[in-house]
């Protein structure tokens, strides 16, 4: 006797035969509208939004306003007048003035130091931690990013009091040296009263070790994270070859996180070259013209009376421009160098 069943004529159901698939009754999926190509780009809307509102159109008015001369009149009077458009003047003004070679230069230098100090301290650091257990590494990690975690203004204010001319510890730490020993690397001995943040070198001096403190446990985070992805292999390999500490970096770690040094590299300009929370908080204000930046220039410029708000942005689109020529050069190199690899 066959395991087939015949539909019953009184209406029942009938059993499919034996080894065939039952079909199911659910009606079939309906097809997404959207193609899937364009889902990506879709997910993106949101953040192109929120990037146009917060950063393309506040730069696209600052490009429209340094063309235009725009001062108390246009942004003070109840009935505000319509901004003067001046062409090229701005810019004219702003290469004319000798405060702006003068900030360029602090601006460039200021950039080369500090970008160079901070991968250099990070790196080490980096390095460092690679080599703690793993209960040091992280305890040291939680310490060093409380430096990086501080808001900038509170950088400033930190280190100003460090420098304080009556009660900084800076001064009190250098009285506390021989007097021979002060002599010899300082070629003074007495310290008391040193007013640091009065002469434009110190103060510079002061905004690189500043910077410096709360940057380098970024980069040593990064560079400890990639260290971390690198076959232990290697190293050993090296150890067997004879290979020192020293050329070991450089034949196998430096080779192998090129890729986060050249992030960490244009991060660090682009950090560095517009840095004025700290100096604003160090210098109070905008007081010592010897000592500014492009970033404070470009401030004193649109706020301090009379506020000529146009020479101001033109300063900040020259940065911007500054900016993106540096980083596009060294963005240039690095993938020339990945060609020629």
């Amino acid at each position: 006797m066959t395991d087939t069943s015949i539909a019953r004529r009184g209406g029942g159901s009938a059993s499919a035969p034996a080894g065939r698939p039952r079909r199911s009754h659910r009606p079939p999926k309906k097809a997404s509208g959207l193609n899937p190509k364009y889902i990506p780009y879709v997910l993106l809307v949101p953040g192109i939004l929120v990037i146009g509102a917060l950063l393309l159109y506040p730069m696209f008015q600052a490009f429209v306003i340094s063309f235009q001369k725009v001062g108390i009149p246009q942004i003070r009077d109840v009935n505000p007048r319509p901004a003067e458009w001046l062409g090229w003047e701005n810019y004219t003004k702003v290469f004319e003035n000798d405060i702006f070679w003068s900030s360029l230069r602090n601006t460039l230098g200021f950039a080369a130091v500090t970008v160079s100090l901070t991968l250099i301290v990070g790196t080490a650091v980096g390095v460092l931690l690679n080599q703690l257990s793993k209960r040091m590494s992280t305890f040291l990690i939680i310490g060093i990013m409380f430096a990086w975690a501080v808001p900038p203004v509170a950088q400033g204010v930190i280190w100003r009091w460090l420098f304080d001319a009556e009660a900084g510890i800076i001064n009190w730490a250098l009285n506390l040296l021989p007097d021979f020993l002060s002599n010899a690397l300082f070629g003074r001995a007495d310290w008391t009263g040193q007013p640091w943040t009065n002469e434009a070198f110190s103060i510079l001096l002061i905004l690189v070790v500043t910077v410096l403190w709360s940057s380098f446990p970024f980069v040593a985070v990064s560079v400890l994270a990639g260290l971390k992805g690198i076959p232990g292999e290697l190293y050993e390999a090296a150890r067997v070859d004879g290979s020192g500490s020293w050329r070991t970096f450089w034949k196998i770690t430096f080779p192998l996180l090129k890729p986060v040094f050249a992030v960490l590299t244009i991060l660090s300009i682009i950090w560095d070259f517009k840095v004025f929370p700290q100096l604003y908080t160090l210098m109070n204000g905008p007081t010592n013209r010897e000592a500014f930046n492009l970033s404070m220039f470009s401030y004193a410029e649109a706020f301090r009376s009379p506020p000529k708000m146009g020479s101001g942005a033109a300063i900040a689109v020259i940065l911007t421009i500054i900016l993106l020529v540096v980083t596009s050069f060294y963005i240039r190199q690095m993938v020339k160098s990945e060609d020629v690899q």
